[in-house]
């Protein structure tokens, strides 16, 4: 099997173009994804064929659960279809498990990186909330909270200090007593006039360096409370991206690949197989 690694500000994936998903598709993301005994990843995508778009995403979590959308990984599939395809701008449309997503790259001016514009679609209310007095915890205060939903449900934390929270052992404190069947939980502080700032632990992940469709419920939420205007800087501890609010959200952002990574022998995770990495 053929892979390549992308990182999408610093949320990195492992992405294979393949004709079927794997039957051991689960097993193989928690070996693939394992940082020190596999290659390292946030997660692992396979690109199949689609008859409504150019490709479908079918994303597994480093856990090996699956997941209906990721901002960061679509991006880095769009780039790695792009690169199949010999071309470094246009437009590309990816089917997943929200629908139908409509992605627009343009080259950048670092190397191995292409911008990315996808459209989200409508960021909708996320499951209920409990009182706020039921969601503090010691050593910060949250001054306010909502879920959003973009394809996958999310809970925003508005604090004073991003710093404040552990967003491990608090956003994992949150998730397991509020809904155990897991959620996204982010921690945002309003750090400039039309910017936010935004740290999170994803489901499945744990905490990782960005969340594209976080922030992208995050900076409509954020619009929602008149914190900031229709157009959002979401600074993550991986870099920044930016979300036009709207009835259909757009977010965007980088696309950096990595490495081209080829797996030898069989992919059943019982049975261990050398990888050779390419860096490219």
């Amino acid at each position: 099997m053929h892979l390549t690694k992308h990182h999408g500000l610093e949320n990195d994936f492992l992405v294979a173009l393949v004709d079927a998903v794997p039957a051991d598709a689960s097993t193989l993301a928690q070996r693939l994804c394992a940082r020190h005994t596999g290659v390292g990843a946030d997660g692992l995508i396979f690109g199949v064929a689609h008859p409504d778009a150019d490709i479908e995403m079918v994303l597994f979590n480093a856990d090996g659960s699956s997941a209906e959308i990721s901002g960061n990984g679509i991006r880095c599939l769009a780039q790695a279809l792009a690169e199949a395809r010999g071309i470094t701008e246009g437009v590309v449309t990816i089917a997943a498990g929200v629908g139908v997503r409509r992605l627009e790259l343009k080259p950048a001016n670092t190397p191995n990186t292409v911008l990315v514009s996808v459209s989200m679609g409508q960021v909708t209310s996320g499951p209920p909330l409990p009182e706020l007095a039921e969601l503090q915890r010691p050593g910060f205060r949250i001054l306010n909270a909502q879920t959003g939903d973009v394809g996958n449900p999310h809970v925003i934390l508005l604090v004073d200090d991003v710093s404040a929270p552990d967003a491990e052992l608090d956003g994992a404190a949150l998730e397991q007593v509020w809904m155990p069947t897991g959620i996204n939980v982010h921690f945002l502080a309003h750090s400039a006039p039309n910017e936010i700032t935004l740290v999170h632990r994803e489901r499945g992940a744990g905490v990782t360096a960005a969340c594209g469709s976080g922030a992208t419920v995050a900076a409509t939420i954020a619009h929602q409370w008149g914190l900031v205007g229709p157009e959002v800087s979401v600074v993550m501890p991986g870099g920044e991206a930016t979300v036009l609010v709207g009835p259909d959200a757009v977010l965007v952002g980088p696309s950096v690949k990595i490495a081209d990574i080829e797996i030898a022998g069989p992919t059943d995770a019982t049975q261990p197989a050398p990888e050779k990495v390419s860096h490219g």
